[in-house]
């Protein structure tokens, strides 16, 4: 990194996905982009320092550790932006590089049998909660509630699965 040619390469590969990552935890537009720019000028002033293997795993941290740092020195519920980021790694769930589905598939398989069909219903096939509905014979209260307690479960699940955070993210498509 200490190249400045593969610096820029490095930025301009990433700044697009980096700066959409931000947005998606912090919601402000000007916010996310100074936090994916001051990621990369620290990237830059530490270049002689840092030893990285993998440097979309570091980007996606660093952001995610910034954005965290900005809402802390606010004084800033962090658990919101973890909600937000679980939301979003669920959202994401179909585009999710396959080695990755795995550890993720175990989460699935904890869910009761009738909440998962819905879950992947819903998330896997794009269909809406009507569809849903219609084809399973139930109410669309119910389907929602399934969805809900879905995605509660999994997102307690994926506090367990913190450590992929930064892979599952590199693999999105923006």
């Amino acid at each position: 990194m200490k190249n400045p040619e593969i610096f820029e390469q490095t930025y301009t590969e990433y700044w697009k996905k980096l700066n959409a990552f931000s947005y998606t935890m912090t919601q402000d537009k000007d916010l996310a982009q100074n936090i994916v720019q001051d990621v990369f000028i620290d990237l830059w002033e530490r270049k002689d320092d840092l030893n990285i293997n993998a440097i979309e795993p570091y980007l996606f941290r660093a952001v995610k550790n910034q954005v965290f740092k900005h809402y802390q020195n606010n004084r800033f519920d962090k658990t919101i932006l973890e909600d937000q980021f679980e939301d979003y790694v669920i959202d994401n769930f179909a585009s999710i590089d396959p080695e990755l589905m795995d550890s993720l598939y175990t989460l699935l398989d904890k869910l009761p049998e009738k909440r998962k069909e819905v879950l992947l219903m819903y998330k896997f096939q794009d269909m809406s909660i009507d569809q849903i509905a219609d084809e399973l014979g139930i109410s669309k209260q119910t389907v929602k509630n399934q969805i809900s307690s879905a995605l509660k479960q999994l997102r307690e699940g994926l506090k367990d699965l913190a450590w992929l955070a930064p892979y599952i993210i590199l693999h999105q498509k923006f």
